[in-house]
């Protein structure tokens, strides 16, 4: 049913949207009424780019996430601390305000998107059969990069969002897909009781999941000959000088359970840059330097996290793991095996060779199994993100519980 977007301000602003666009005149409040940097500011930015956005907010008014069907069903950005608090997510301005469209990516940010993979190698859905898989022949498929969803259902909690999309391969394989996408909003108690932990008073929180369903659509079964795809989470934040990223993995035998971390997709990472502990590994997020890591689905202990010392935010993400399953390759490179791949990764932002740089940015990504489906069968990968702001002796004793290590000591690993 069609609803007009209703406002109401009483120190809150509680918005109803429905699925349907509105009138761009409805904006909710003036732009000028919030610094940049804060949630209110990137609400009034981006409603004027996506009149059909959905907004989750708590029952008491504080937490709340963007949901923009216009733009691939992303979770935009949230707050923990209502429209004057932070915003979260990246958000990329200048991406947003051009009219043309970049032919390999347009890197809008959005702290939690769908995309599919793998990126590279020999099932890659990123480059046309038998090109040299370089940049200049890299190129996103359109339904994760510029194409619109469709919105199915929504309430304040939660919000549905449905895309029928085809993709090729690098092998030449035509895939035709949907994908089903629900996106809920997490109270505190959900979060204690997923995490288990105890929330003091002196901690804001914004956290929700994402349910993410792929279904073959075609009229034969994706296998290792034809080539096959998988579902990618990628949340892109804010980084900050100080800000780590931490990544708790499994100990063992590198036989058993193979190399701890791969960390030489952009070239080796310098050690001033990556230390690798006992059981954690530690990643500079300053958006000064392009790097990127990942953990295989044995390595990984399926949660990673970032703390921004000078924000107060500390940032823990969950996923789907299957230690048994097969993870694809996304290197770009099609002679390596296109069947061992990762689970997690994490990234960092930075210049380019030319000087040019997309955010910066820092990423926290998870990767579900290959999806070898017959017709008509789906594959279901749930990724959740919980933010906590607040006073750093009660960030901690969370820290210490989800990722094993103290604040202080992420404060000065590097």
């Amino acid at each position: 049913m069609n609803r007009i977007i209703s406002i109401v301000l009483t120190g809150l602003i509680i918005l109803n949207w429905s699925c349907v666009n509105t009138s761009k005149n409805d904006k909710s409040t003036d732009m000028k009424q919030y610094e940049q940097g804060t949630y209110g500011y990137d609400l009034n930015f981006l409603l004027s780019k996506d009149t059909s956005l959905i907004q989750l907010i708590s029952s008491d008014g504080k937490s709340q996430i963007i949901v923009s069907p216009k733009y691939q069903g992303k979770v935009f950005t949230s707050t923990a601390e209502g429209l004057t608090g932070k915003s979260i997510g990246f958000v990329n301005y200048k991406a947003l305000d051009s009219e043309v469209f970049d032919e390999h990516m347009n890197g809008y940010g959005g702290e939690n998107r769908f995309w599919l993979g793998p990126e590279g190698g020999k099932y890659s859905v990123y480059f046309a059969p038998g090109v040299d898989q370089t940049f200049d022949n890299w190129h996103t498929p359109k339904p994760i990069d510029i194409e619109a969803w469709d919105c199915t259902s929504k309430s304040n909690a939660d919000a549905t969002l449905v895309k029928h999309m085809k993709v090729a391969n690098y092998l030449g394989t035509n895939f035709e897909l949907q994908v089903d996408r629900e996106i809920k909003l997490l109270e505190n108690k959900d979060v204690s009781d997923d995490l288990k932990i105890s929330i003091d008073g002196k901690v804001s929180v914004v956290a929700y999941e994402t349910k993410n369903i792929i279904t073959n659509l075609n009229d034969f079964q994706w296998t290792k000959e034809t080539g096959t795809i998988c579902i990618w989470m990628l949340d892109m934040f804010n980084p900050g000088p100080k800000a780590v990223t931490v990544i708790p993995f499994n100990k063992g035998n590198e036989k058993e359970l193979g190399m701890i971390v791969t960390s030489d997709y952009f070239g080796e990472i310098p050690a001033d840059r990556l230390k690798v502990e006992e059981d954690v590994i530690y990643l500079k997020t300053d958006g000064e330097f392009r790097s990127k890591l990942g953990l295989n689905g044995k390595r990984t202990k399926a949660i990673g996290g970032n703390y921004d010392p000078d924000t107060k935010r500390l940032t823990i993400v969950t996923f789907d793991v299957d230690k048994k399953a097969v993870y694809l390759n996304q290197e770009w490179n099609p002679t390596k095996d296109p069947l061992k791949g990762d689970a997690l990764n994490a990234y960092n932002d930075g210049p380019l060779e030319d000087g040019s740089i997309m955010g910066p940015f820092l990423e926290l990504e998870s990767v579900s199994p290959a999806a070898f489906l017959k017709p008509d069968e789906s594959l279901t990968h749930i990724h959740k993100v919980f933010h906590f702001v607040g006073e750093e002796e009660s960030l901690n004793s969370i820290s210490q519980k989800l990722l094993g290590v103290s604040i202080e000591k992420i404060k000065s690993i590097f």
